[in-house]
């Protein structure tokens, strides 16, 4: 019988981020893995494809509506940083729009000396300044969560030389006025919550000092975050102040009054989505919710006037209610309207809800558009909004649309980065442990026999994986014979709330049986062999094959795990951790540890085991899932000879890439450990 190696965390010194010592680890293992991996025309081939198509002229410039034009963030081999760039939308319809440059990342990198990554900005909408004119810029250093906040002039394309500005920490910001701010920041002790984020708002003024901005609302310790956002919708008259105690629960406040300071909680559950537009309260339930004589199950949505709801009124109309096959992904506001985005055995349906007469009237957008998401809409000023649809082998289509007007025209066309001929996309279902049917799809060719097969999933904090056009994927696995698999299993939010808490905290191991099933399923299928099945995972996927590695590894040919969480016991100690215990538990209470422990990779490896080839990698920069997860167990399995590879970017933040060339040698490697280790399987190298 195998033994489960008893540690006392021998490698806790790999957890001191830029430790010399640390850091001196990271890099004779990253030199290994470069020296064992690259070099060679396969990997140099592959790097250079996928580089060249995140660099592509021809790809979509993705924007997003802020006042009367539309933005765009543009990385290419010349601007790696990006250059933020505007146009109007009736310009943007053109195949060459006419551009204006508002800001140039890779010029501001190299005049303040600087390892600026795009961290997105934040538009005055109210007062005298506001539509485009004014906005807050954060930036972060090698691209992690944390970032310096700027004040930015749209008119002058400069920043304002005495404009608001912070350091850099895990803050968040919204205009209140063209004068006034509310922040939440690192100012000292007391003002970060035990994840990492801000636990106080304050009302800064311009002019003033940032620590005479007085508190107006302040959470606790053990919350998760605290945040005030004033609502366009209301002419800057109203706030909205959500305290999450924890990454489900919140409880949310109106903030009203000439100088937002008269606060009212709203009576509604703290594990509901709930929104406020205009005059709509929109509330999405979670677990069931029982509201006079009515019990509105989990996954409805309803919606309500907010000021007949504050008055008392408990008069809600039902928006959807969902079904074993349907539910809500989630809600989009226009002006004066809604669009809904559902999964129906996790493929997209939108209806258009918009209101007159009384009532609410819908318009259904099926699947004659591929799977469907909504990009944007311009909420702030009228009903348009803008679609994109993709698939697996079908190439991203972005449509502009009008609520209530015709259906919705084509704006854009991306092209195909990979040759799809002969490549289908399938839909199967697995049967778990306990007998729930687990979809995934398959792409590739049906024909192609057991061959070379990467499947994937995620499995937490209700996070769909829906089909989506992925010309990575497409370069590197599926252009070279390879299938394609993405596992749909509990944990996520395919099927809404219910297939979420399925498997929280002590029912983890659900998620971790649905992907073990779909493995099986494939081979059962004759679609793969053990031997050739390769899974790959990031973040708490990451964790997903650190589970797959210690607890089934017969399963499996190659494993490639990113950015992950691996050490169950220390994880609520490590950066954001702390706010993740809903989801996972609390290591420190007893009746936690007694399940975490019996999952939790990094004290679950075991000598006496073959485990498969696994190739994991992180970044430095990463100041969400601590580094220290995957060099720590990496360090374990090297320990006790495990075949292990490491990889760690220096920069590149929880995404573990900071530009392109970045994120193409990242999947470079990761595609050329997959193509080595399980094309060895039948001899094809």
């Amino acid at each position: 019988m195998a033994e489960t190696i008893i540690h006392d965390d021998a490698y806790l010194w790999l957890e001191d981020v830029e430790g010399e010592r640390a850091l001196s680890w990271v890099r004779e293992r990253n030199a290994e893995s470069v020296t064992a991996l690259t070099g060679n025309d396969r990997f140099t081939g592959m790097y250079e494809g996928i580089r060249a198509v995140l660099d592509a002229d021809d790809r979509i410039p993705m924007v997003a509506w802020h006042g009367e034009r539309v933005y765009n963030l543009w990385k290419d081999a010349g601007h790696p940083r990006g250059l933020w760039r505007r146009t109007t939308l009736e310009d943007y319809r053109r195949d060459e729009p006419d551009w204006q440059t508002v800001l140039d990342l890779d010029a501001l990198a190299a005049a303040e000396d600087e390892n600026w990554v795009w961290q997105g900005a934040t538009f005055l909408r109210t007062g005298p300044l506001g539509g485009e004119h004014r906005c807050l810029l954060s930036l972060s250093r090698g691209g992690a969560d944390a970032a310096v906040v700027r004040e930015f002039d749209l008119d002058a394309l400069e920043f304002v030389a005495d404009g608001f500005r912070l350091p850099e920490a895990k803050s968040d910001v919204s205009w209140i006025d063209a004068d006034r701010i509310f922040v939440g920041t690192d100012t000292g002790p007391g003002s970060m919550t035990s994840s990492g984020y801000p636990r106080q708002v304050r009302v800064w003024r311009r002019g003033t000092a940032l620590a005479d901005a007085p508190v107006v609302f302040e959470g606790s310790a053990d919350d998760v975050a605290v945040r005030a956002s004033t609502d366009p919708s209301a002419d800057g008259r109203r706030a909205v102040l959500r305290q999450s105690t924890d990454f489900f629960h919140a409880r949310r406040y109106l903030l009203t009054g000439e100088a937002l300071s008269e606060l009212t909680e709203l009576d509604v559950p703290h594990d509901a989505g709930v929104d406020v537009h205009r005059e709509w309260l929109l509330v999405r339930v979670r677990t069931d919710w029982h509201v006079g004589d009515a019990t509105h199950p989990a996954g409805t949505l309803l919606i309500a006037r907010l000021a007949d709801y504050l008055a008392g009124s408990r008069e809600l109309t039902v928006l959807f209610t969902p079904d074993p096959h349907t539910s809500l992904s989630y809600a989009d506001w226009t002006r004066t309207g809604l669009i809904l985005v559902l999964l129906c055995d996790v493929r997209s349906r939108l209806e258009l809800l918009s209101y007159s007469g009384g009532e609410w009237h819908r318009t259904v957008l099926g699947s004659e558009l591929g799977q469907t998401d909504v990009w944007d809409t311009n909420a702030d000023a009228d009903d348009q909004y803008l679609l994109l649809s993709s698939g697996f082998t079908l190439p991203p289509t972005l449509r502009h649309g009008v609520l209530g007007a015709d259906a919705p025209t084509i704006l854009k066309q991306g092209p195909a980065y990979f040759p799809a001929e002969g490549i289908q996309t399938r839909q199967f279902f697995a049967t778990s442990a306990d007998g729930t049917q687990v979809p995934y799809f398959v792409v590739g060719r049906p024909d192609a026999g057991p061959g070379p097969t990467l499947l994937s999933g995620y499995g937490g904090f209700e996070v769909s994986r829906v089909p989506a056009y992925n010309s990575i994927i497409g370069l590197g696995w599926l252009a070279r014979g390879g299938t394609y698999v993405v596992a749909n299993i509990r944990g996520g939010g395919e099927y809404g709330p219910a297939w979420h808490r399925s498997a929280l905290r002590e029912n983890r191991p659900r998620a971790y049986e649905d992907f073990a099933a779909v493995a099986a399923d494939l081979v059962e299928r004759g679609i793969t062999t053990r031997e050739r099945l390769g899974i790959e995972g990031g973040s708490n996927g990451g964790l997903l094959m650190g589970v797959m590695l210690t607890r089934y590894p017969q399963l499996f040919g190659a494993i490639v795990c990113a950015v992950p969480l691996l050490d169950m016991k220390r994880y609520h100690l490590l950066l954001a951790g702390a706010s993740w215990m809903a989801e996972y538990g609390d290591p420190d209470n007893p009746d936690d540890w007694a399940y975490l422990s019996l999952f939790s990779p990094y004290q679950n490896v075991r000598d006496g085991v073959p485990y498969p080839p696994t190739l994991v990698t992180t970044s430095t920069r990463d100041d969400r899932v601590h580094p220290g997860h995957a060099r720590k167990m990496v360090a374990l399995l090297r320990e006790h000879g495990k075949d292990v590879t490491y990889y760690e970017n220096i920069e590149g933040g929880h995404g573990g890439a900071a530009d392109n060339a970045q994120l193409a040698y990242k999947w470079a490697l990761a595609f050329e450990f997959l193509w080595r280790t399980l094309g060895a399987a039948s001899g094809d190298r």
